[in-house]
């Protein structure tokens, strides 16, 4: 894995250790309302892998909450 010296990735990878878990998605809601993630893989492959099932994840979470905002 390449280095990701971002806080919310040192965030993950520790969730990852921790829990003895090779790959970790974080979805969070920042104060303001938007939507954010950070993912975490052991290896290269496991990160690339972790990277696109999280975009997938963003992508479902944010149409989710852009529905529940056009709801009556």
């Amino acid at each position: 894995m390449a280095w990701n010296p971002s806080p919310k990735v040192a965030h993950a990878r520790s969730f990852g250790k921790a829990f003895d878990c090779p790959q970790v998605i974080v979805l969070f809601v920042q104060r303001d309302g938007r939507l954010g993630y950070a993912s975490y893989g052991e290896r290269k492959k496991l990160c690339d892998e972790t990277r696109k099932l999280a975009d997938a994840a963003f992508d479902a979470a944010l149409a989710y909450m852009e529905a529940q905002t056009h709801e009556p």
